[in-house]
């Protein structure tokens, strides 16, 4: 259901909370509600953009395709998320793909209302520099993780940050469900590997799986894997 940002919550979420009553309203006016399927593409690496999306439903993948023709997975964003600000700002191409691994409904704002708040509102440009600089201390922590982990370890963690984040079902399985691929270019990992390792963590009771869905069983012996024990 499409509502007027002024009554949104989604924008708690973001840095649209910054905006103002007469603000708010110029976005609401020129705003662009959209539905997208799973599997469709928002927007590709390499595009330029004409404003950014607001995730109002459904998560998307963020990637970046590396020098070998693999996707790196960096990020998802969900609800409340604010896609493509970066690029809109820095008025760059794009440097990620966005592809969406659920049903969403996201509204596009046209990069004009956000270029004019960010020249008249110091607290929503703060409130933009807050959620950037999140951002890059999660980019921090990935390339980390990628090399001081193993992929074991990242994918236990990976099991454990979807649980957290997006909880599971009433039969235990997670409320989000990726494809291997998907798990794999989490991981950084080739696909084959990541359906060996899924394997191992069923025989081992630390996961329970139905088709493509996964659950967590022991949270305990995740934990202790990402942390080295």
């Amino acid at each position: 259901m499409e509502s007027r940002c002024e009554n949104c919550i989604v924008r708690q979420f973001n840095a649209l909370r910054a905006m103002n009553k007469e603000e708010l309203k110029k976005v609401s006016d020129s705003k662009v509600y959209r539905k997208i399927k799973k599997g469709e593409t928002i927007f590709e690496e390499g595009e330029k953009l004409d404003g950014v999306f607001c995730v109002r439903d459904g998560v998307s993948k963020l990637s970046k395709l590396s020098a070998n023709g693999k996707d790196q997975i960096v990020k998802l964003a969900s609800k409340g998320e604010v896609i493509g600000q970066r690029t809109v700002i820095a008025e760059e191409s794009t440097n990620l793909s966005a592809v969406a691994v659920s049903d969403m409904e996201v509204c596009f704002i046209p990069k004009e209302v956000i270029s004019n708040t960010l020249n008249t509102n110091p607290n929503f440009a703060v409130e933009v520099l807050r959620h950037m600089a999140h951002d890059l201390k999660e980019a921090d922590d990935v390339i980390v993780n990628m090399s001081q982990k193993t992929v074991k370890q990242r994918m236990a963690e990976a099991f454990l940050y979807l649980k957290k984040n997006y909880g599971e079902d009433e039969a235990g399985f997670l409320n989000l469900t990726l494809s291997r691929e998907d798990y794999a270019n989490v991981v950084g990992t080739a696909t084959e590997s990541c359906i060996r390792i899924i394997s191992e963590f069923k025989k081992k009771g630390f996961i329970k799986t139905s088709g493509k869905q996964i659950g967590v069983a022991d949270e305990r012996k995740l934990q202790d894997l990402v942390e080295g024990f």
